[in-house]
């Protein structure tokens, strides 16, 4: 089997802007609010960097390269369906209908970031990796023995897919035919780990054989064709097909976190070659040459994002803050003897003027 042919990597915009597939079913009004949703969780994604490099907010893990994956699968969903990601999957909860401010919230440690919208079916986000997956799982599970006809997905990234969590999950919704949609991320990197040293197979999609349930490639930096898959395979698993694996090949514009420093892994050429088909410019020249869209409305679109991240930061910063005794709360029903001696050096700590940092 030569896996490469097997799962070929469907595409239907190139680097370039070109149109190299078929785009039936993607509107050009669609296309237009795509645009303006990559651009404006962009924006955000920036200007979470620049607070936490001011201080303002604790660590951040960028998203910018993954917006199309994240995007186009969940605009393929239905309202019902469920999100299971993962902390560097905050542009799918925010297109989702998250608030904006969730994820600077969340760098923040506030605790209401962990707590999503009752009108939004998601998770919070799931810093150990791979675990997100067995809860899809076990959430579609649910839906289905309830007779709901609601899915789950998934996202995670290449490194997830080492994980026996990973493996577990597939196995399991195999055999009980849950209707999740597994959407694998493959930046190329895990932290400073590359795909090549991580797996010796091809491709990640291929696992899905062992497992019997669809696999499939996709161009991850193209949103039209990652749409497009998107919502093949949720009709597909949506009437009892069963469960899939979707491979989403992209690359991680940025660093690992704002504690990483991926110059000390990756080369400079790696960057600039892989960075040129990234989902915001890729979509932007695919407009433009379908005069869909010109360098005015760009800006304005461009100025547009921007005031909506400043409303969310502004929100973000004028959130009441959580006390810090806060942290002893909500871990057990009551707490043990040990912690709450804790809590109590710690108030007289905090009533001395030491402060919450010691």
């Amino acid at each position: 089997m030569d896996p490469e042919k097997e799962f070929p990597i469907q595409r239907v915009i190139d680097e370039d802007g070109n149109l190299v597939g078929d785009r039936s079913g993607v509107t050009d009004e669609e296309l237009l609010r795509f645009y303006r949703s990559l651009v404006t969780l962009r924006a955000l994604d920036q200007r979470a960097w620049n607070l936490q490099r001011q201080g303002r907010i604790g660590t951040y893990p960028p998203y910018s390269g993954q917006e199309a994956t994240q995007v186009g699968v969940v605009a393929a969903l239905g309202p019902e369906d469920w999100i299971c990601g993962s902390y560097r999957d905050w542009a799918a909860l925010v297109y989702r209908g998250v608030p904006m401010s969730f994820p600077l919230l969340n760098s923040m440690g506030h605790p209401i970031s962990g707590r999503m919208p009752e009108a939004v079916p998601a998770l919070p986000v799931q810093v150990v990796i791979a675990a997100q997956t067995l809860h899809a799982v076990g959430l579609a599970w649910a839906e289905k023995l309830q007779g709901q006809n609601r899915l789950a997905v998934t996202f995670f990234g290449d490194g997830a897919t080492s994980q026996g969590d990973f493996h577990e999950a597939l196995n399991l919704a195999s055999v009980v035919q849950a209707p999740v949609l597994f959407v694998s991320q493959n930046n190329r990197w895990a932290i400073s780990v590359p795909v090549s040293r991580q797996m010796h197979s091809p491709t990640i999609a291929q696992r899905a054989i062992a497992y019997n349930i669809e696999g499939v490639r996709v161009d991850g930096n193209d949103i039209i064709a990652v749409y497009q898959t998107a919502r093949q395979l949720a009709a597909r698993i949506r009437a009892g097909g069963g469960p899939a694996l979707v491979e989403a090949v992209t690359y991680r514009l940025g660093a690992h976190t704002t504690a990483d420093d991926p110059t000390r892994y990756r080369a400079t050429e790696e960057e600039e070659r892989l960075s040129y088909g990234e989902p915001v410019a890729r979509l932007a020249r695919f407009l433009e040459r379908q005069k869909l869209i010109d360098d005015d409305a760009k800006h304005q679109i461009e100025e547009e994002a921007k005031a909506e991240v400043e409303k969310a930061v502004q929100e973000a910063e004028s959130y009441p803050k959580a006390p810090p005794e806060t942290v002893f709360d909500h871990v057990y029903g009551e707490l043990t003897p040990a912690l709450s001696a804790q809590r109590q050096a710690f108030m007289r700590r905090l009533a001395e003027g030491g402060g919450a940092r010691g």
